[in-house]
């Protein structure tokens, strides 16, 4: 465990170019689910725990650490398995998520990999979890890895806000933003369903990709197409960072490098937080930064942009 923790908080401070780290872990059974590294902020045998009156069905009680109150989420129940009961000597992974602070229990910690994201896949659609997966990989003597879509896991317990708040939705911007044209890149249904109603309140147009990689395409192809400067079509694009395939730092870094689209307005819309988001924003060329669940934030960076347009 000592040796996980030391590693864990290493390599969160890592920065790589369309690469991610995992933490291997097991639920309630064999099967080996994934986190990505930059998320967790600890691994820590489950201090004592109380239990809360009228919680939710999968959070089992709640822990104080390091000055925070903090749900602890039977995350093996959450995902549709056998639900895990906390014992004495059981593992927690304590994770930060859209600025909330969260413990899931999990069964036992295996290790870290590092890989790229061209090896890692969407989960198929015949997988039976597919809807609580972001992404599928194999290790090296070919065992399935399932990445949990954990964004997912915390809306169904904590449902996100949408709702733009009262008095920003003014006519000027919903004259400026109506029909105007958005790419939205996202791996995580949550993200996009978040992004769409919330951005369906200005009556913008929008446009959906999985990954990097397909946006990147889909970009390309509009570019080969457009007579003009792509930007005059395309208002924006909001990326996710992590994606199977290309992450959003690459895909912007991709954008940067290619004449037609170099001047894009590119917003990388996560829930990583904290001084490496920072950092690479200004590494890869990003125009600004969100935190996943903001919608006010979000009308906020499309009011900007259509400002800058004038």
């Amino acid at each position: 465990m000592a040796g996980v923790l030391d590693t864990v908080n290493q390599r969160t401070r890592l920065v790589g170019e369309n690469r991610l780290e995992i933490l291997l872990f097991q639920l309630a059974g064999p099967q080996y689910f994934a986190l990505n590294v930059f998320k967790i902020r600890e691994v820590l045998q489950l201090p004592r725990m109380t239990m809360m009156p009228e919680r939710h069905p999968h959070v089992v009680g709640v822990i104080h650490l390091r000055g925070q109150t903090l749900p602890v989420i039977d995350l093996s129940g959450a995902i549709g398995l056998r639900p895990q009961k906390p014992e004495a000597d059981s593992t927690v992974i304590v994770t930060e998520y859209n600025q909330s602070v969260q413990a899931f229990l999990v069964g036992s910690v295996d290790r870290i990999l590092n890989l790229n994201w061209d090896t890692v896949q969407p989960p198929p659609r015949s997988a039976g979890r597919s809807h609580y997966l972001t992404a599928i990989t194999r290790l090296e003597d070919m065992r399935l890895v399932e990445i949990i879509d954990v964004e997912k896991v915390l809306a169904e317990i904590v449902p996100f806000n949408t709702r733009i708040s009262d008095g920003l939705l003014d006519m000027e911007l919903l004259d400026k933003a109506r029909g105007r044209e958005v790419l939205l890149v996202d791996d995580s249904p949550t993200g996009i369903n978040q992004l769409k109603e919330t951005l369906s309140q200005l009556d913008l147009t929008m446009h959906v990709e999985t990954d990097g990689l397909r946006a990147l395409k889909r970009l390309q192809a509009w570019a080969d197409e457009a007579e003009g400067k792509l930007s005059d079509r395309l208002l924006m694009v909001i990326t996710d960072a992590e994606m199977p395939e290309m992450d959003g730092y690459r895909l912007t870094a991709e954008i940067r490098k290619d004449p037609r689209m170099s001047d894009l307005f590119v917003v990388l819309h996560t829930s990583l937080s904290g001084s490496f988001n920072q950092a690479m924003v200004e590494k890869v060329g990003c125009d600004g930064f969100l935190s996943k669940f903001q919608p006010d934030q979000l009308v906020d960076v499309v009011r900007q942009r259509l400002d800058q347009m004038d």
